[in-house]
């Protein structure tokens, strides 16, 4: 009878694990989503592809099942906000997108210090 106990538990554990567990595996979809609108925004900012940046990013979002909810163009950096909805809630996303080197006050944008950039580049002290 105990047995039966604890099998019960485990399963009524496992049932209520995952609805969490299909969350974070949609949560990580949207991050795709957005980071791919994202990309697409930038490549229509910098000139690279024809037509709107925001326009772009609200396509390629479509294509990757969500939904752009915000849009930001600042020179050639695009930031992007995207959704999808699971079981009744929206699971949201942010991704920002330019060319290397562009966004240099964000931490980790463009070359590391001591990192050639280039080819036969200089390498010099970290700074």
């Amino acid at each position: 009878m105990l047995a039966v106990g604890v099998l019960g538990a485990v399963l009524l554990f496992t049932a209520m694990l995952l609805p969490l567990f299909a969350a974070l595996a949609v949560r990580q979809s949207v991050q795709g989503a957005t980071d791919a609108a994202a990309l697409a925004a930038a490549d229509t900012a910098s000139g690279r592809v024809a037509g709107v940046p925001c326009a772009a990013a609200a396509e390629a979002a479509r294509l990757n099942g969500a939904s752009v909810t915000g849009c930001t163009v600042e020179g050639l950096i695009v930031s992007v906000t995207a959704v999808r909805g699971y079981l009744g809630f929206e699971l949201g996303a942010r991704a920002r997108a330019g060319p290397p080197g562009s966004d240099s006050g964000t931490p980790g944008a463009g070359a590391a210090p001591g990192v050639p950039t280039a080819p036969g580049a200089a390498q010099g002290p970290p700074g």
